[in-house]
């Protein structure tokens, strides 16, 4: 689907927002880590946005969301070893989120599911990049971790979903 016209400018404006909504959220969860004990657990609000594009948008459009989101967000908060284990980590996130939203799949078990393939991903480049296959260890942490934020992105992800859908046929109403 090839957009034209205002429709392109509207959309293009629409994934600009989505990005500085992805980095400002990424920003605060750089700015306020969770208080939990445990090195590299993150809620992921900006996999919310990734969600409302994955069920709202094109799939291209979540894909581009993502790495420029990680892009951004790598290249002001992590440097490029950070960026590598946030790209593996969205890629394969994504991925998993794409396959099984197609399954009809409610948004929260596909938040969840992206969420611990994402810890999959990371541990993964992490046990490659640094030859420590005890990483693997860290594993289960970091499972726990994802399938919690993966309920928490997901439950604010349909909320946003909800919404949004109930405002459209509100306006939609309105122009009858």
């Amino acid at each position: 689907m090839r957009l034209r016209g205002s429709r392109a400018v509207h959309h293009v404006a629409w994934m600009g927002c989505m990005v500085a909504l992805c980095f400002g959220l990424s920003y605060l969860e750089f700015l306020v880590p969770l208080p939990i004990g445990y090195y590299g657990v993150k809620l992921g609000l900006a996999n919310c946005v990734t969600l409302f594009a994955l069920y709202r948008l094109r799939v291209w459009d979540a894909v581009i969301l993502t790495v420029l989101r990680v892009i951004l967000a790598g290249l002001a908060f992590g440097g490029l070893t950070g960026m590598l284990y946030s790209l593996c980590g969205a890629a394969l996130s994504l991925c998993v989120m794409i396959l099984l939203r197609r399954t009809g799949l409610h948004v929260i078990g596909v938040s969840v599911a992206g969420g611990v393939a994402h810890n999959i991903g990371q541990i993964a480049v992490a046990v490659v990049l640094t030859d420590t296959p005890g990483l693997w260890w860290y594993l289960p942490v970091l499972l726990v971790a994802g399938t919690l934020a993966g309920t928490l992105t997901g439950i604010l992800a349909a909320m946003v979903i909800r919404r949004t859908d109930l405002w459209r046929k509100h306006k939609e109403g309105e122009q009858n």
